[in-house]
């Protein structure tokens, strides 16, 4: 027993040190995403590693459609220019756009913690000002002098193509964005205003008015990009704080779980040790009450055993009161079913009330619907809802009042029990409390009416264990109506024992219509 008892400890104190750890991680992630989400609205630095993420897994997607392109139009360019220019340009584009690929993977493979260094960027913008320069020396690749304006045409095409594929690439990182673009802009404007025709001056004016034009598209990808990766952060946000959600709920649940088990070991483990001397001080105080063993000449005394046997039968109910409100919590409280008329119950237990009826000169009146037939129920837990039930009407009923017990079928084919009386009645707003455990309302505060507050929750769970249904309606100065119902299913389709009688032979004994008059 001591080595299990211990290594339910080790595994309880293993499984709380993850918890900490997990809750502790899930602090550091919301504060990191807090401080992006809090950063000013234009300053993007937060997010440089993600836009450093994208920019190299755009140049490694890239890794076969670049040196297409470069195929393609050195393929073209061999009308116009010598073979073994273009071999040797086409040689160091494929060793510049290579090297930004090896760049690109050997990012993608660092730790994390190197990935915030800023060398990275540096190594990013030198290789892609290396790439840019050798685009923009195809440019200066010496053309045939046959070469016609075909050419020029064919060079300012060129430059779009490649522009604006560097803009795509290099958007996430401005820097790189320029160091791509820039070079192959510059050669290509100088080259065209060194001719004095219209048709060059108006390409070159063209060259420049394009490369603000991906610019500025450059800058508003950026703007997309940061967008995007906001809205990454505020959802990694909320899965954070979810995760987190999850995880308190998880360890209330744990600690009210912990809890439960605690109450229903304390109340098993005090109920005996509760009850045995409850039982011997009503036992004694009965003695003594009723002078069993001889006169008692002083009348305080006798009057103090009175209130001692009247009080231990006051702390006994409220622990049966507890225990039994516990166990149908706990789902220990088992139904012993059997079929039963429920007016014999209703009645039983109205014979029961007699006594404290008469005390209050409360009249009561039970009414049944004739030929009802039997229900499949717990006739203990019938009785004791009743009893509740009865026992709350004639406390909270004034002198001379009336209540009116009716028992009949419902418009389901199931049967219900109604206990309507002419008390002081209940405001709205504070059903919701009476029907709480323990709550009480303030008619019962005011006038100190003895009670726990557990009678209307042990009736809501004794009927729900029978699939019923209960409501309370009430209201200041009218009464409160209480009415409890069975299920169809719970009613007897055959009953041989119940005597059906022809409703014009209207006798008391058929509608069984009693009226108990204190």
């Amino acid at each position: 027993m001591g080595s299990l008892a211990s290594e339910n400890g080790e595994d309880k104190l293993s499984i709380n040190e993850d918890r900490a750890m997990r809750r502790r991680e899930m602090a550091r992630t919301m504060k990191n995403v807090r401080s992006r989400l809090g950063a000013p609205e234009n300053n993007h630095t937060t997010f440089d590693l993600e836009r450093q993420h994208l920019f190299a897994d755009t140049r490694i997607n890239a890794a076969y459609a670049v040196p297409l392109l470069a195929l393609i139009v050195a393929a073209i360019s061999i009308l116009w220019v010598s073979p073994l220019y273009i071999g040797a340009w086409f040689a160091v584009i494929l060793c510049t756009h290579f090297l930004m690929v090896v760049t690109s993977h050997s990012y993608e493979k660092a730790p994390s913690d190197q990935k915030a260094r800023i060398y990275w960027r540096r190594r990013f913008a030198v290789g892609d000002l290396l790439y840019g320069c050798s685009w923009a020396g195809f440019f200066l690749l010496p053309r045939a002098p046959e070469a016609s304006d075909g050419f020029v045409i064919f060079h300012f095409a060129t430059l779009l193509i490649v522009v604006a594929m560097n803009t795509m690439q290099s958007a996430t990182l401005p820097k790189c964005l320029l160091a791509s673009t820039l070079p192959m802009t510059l050669v290509v404007t100088g080259s065209f205003l060194r001719n004095v025709d219209p048709i060059h001056y108006t390409l070159a004016a063209m060259a420049i008015g394009a490369q603000g034009f991906f610019f500025i598209l450059g800058n508003q990808l950026l703007k997309n990009a940061n967008t995007m990766l906001e809205y990454r952060a505020d959802k990694d946000h909320l899965i954070v704080e979810l995760e987190t959600a999850n995880a308190l709920s998880d360890e209330a649940r744990r600690r009210a779980e912990a809890a439960n088990t605690a109450k229903s070991r304390f109340l098993a483990t005090m109920s005996h040790e509760l009850r045995t001397p409850l039982n011997a001080i009503l036992g004694f105080s009965e003695i003594m009450k009723d002078e069993v063993l001889g006169k008692m000449h002083n009348k305080n005394y006798r009057s103090y055993a009175e209130d001692i046997h009247g009080s231990g039968q006051h702390l006994l109910n409220l622990i049966n009161e507890i225990l039994d409100l516990s166990r149908i919590e706990a789902g220990r409280h088992e139904l012993h079913e059997e079929p039963l008329f429920l007016d014999d119950v209703v009645e039983e237990c109205g014979t029961m009330m007699k006594v404290r009826s008469k005390a209050k000169s409360i009249s009561l009146f039970h009414t049944l619907e004739p030929g009802l037939p039997k229900v499949w129920a717990d006739e203990r837990a019938i009785r004791q809802v009743v009893l509740n039930l009865l026992s709350n009407a004639v406390k909270f009923t004034p002198v001379g009042g009336e209540v009116l017990v009716k028992v009949g079928p419902t418009s389901d084919g199931g049967q219900y029990v109604s206990i309507k009386d002419n008390g002081p009645g209940i405001p709205e707003d504070e059903i919701p409390t009476v029907l709480e455990a323990f709550g009480q309302g303030s008619h019962a505060i005011k006038t100190a009416e003895p009670g726990t507050g557990l009678g209307l929750s042990i009736v809501q769970a004794l009927i729900n264990m029978h699939d019923g249904d209960f409501s309370l309606k009430s209201k200041p100065g009218e009464g409160t109506e209480v009415i409890v119902s069975l299920p169809r299913a719970r009613v007897m389709n055959y009953a041989p024992d119940v005597v059906w009688v022809d409703p014009s032979k209207n006798t008391p004994d058929d509608h069984r219509r009693k009226s108990n008059s204190a």
